[in-house]
């Protein structure tokens, strides 16, 4: 079992080292840096209040199923970060490249990919119409995180597995 988890995690870190070196690469950058912002605290929670003031019904009924989503699937992420307090990437390997005053905390999981697809799950379910538009950015805010040298491929994944597990949990509730 052993052989297996150090095989998983060589991958992985061949994985997260391969879309990291990209970065020197100016419009891969900037698209990444824009789109990480997306499952930043600040825009998604303003999207969210957004949403729940300007829309109506079902839609209205959704945006509140996604912030309730957003906030619930933010206790196990913290409370996992600390039961599993994984170094970020860029601690580990020397030739990770990122921008000055990268986040210190852990990485596992990923807050960022946890709280974009908490809130775009809703809005698949309520229409599923809108998934080749936001299942595809939710994704690419995962990528970000590892292409800025903050998260292993795991971490992305665990993320945006509790995202959507609350997003669904939160319209099935809710709506």
């Amino acid at each position: 079992m052993m052989r297996i988890i150090q095989s998983f995690y060589q991958f992985e870190c061949m994985v997260f080292q391969e879309i990291n070196s990209h970065f020197d690469k100016k419009l891969i950058n900037l698209f990444f840096r824009t789109i990480t912002r997306l499952g930043g605290a600040l825009f998604i929670s303003a999207a969210s209040l957004l949403l729940i003031i300007f829309s109506t019904g079902q839609t209205r009924i959704t945006a509140i199923s996604s912030a309730a989503a957003l906030a619930l699937s933010h206790i196990p992420v913290q409370v996992v970060k600390k039961l599993f307090p994984r170094k970020r990437p860029y601690l580990l390997f020397e030739t990770t490249k990122i921008f000055p005053n990268p986040l210190k905390d852990h990485s596992f999981p990923s807050g960022h990919t946890t709280a974009v697809f908490s809130v775009i799950v809703p809005f698949v379910i309520l229409n599923p119409v809108l998934a080749p538009v936001l299942i595809p950015l939710g994704l690419c805010v995962g990528i970000s995180r590892i292409y800025l040298g903050l998260h292993y491929p795991s971490d992305v994944i665990a993320g945006g597995t509790l995202g959507a597990f609350f997003g669904s949990l939160c319209y099935y509730f809710l709506s």
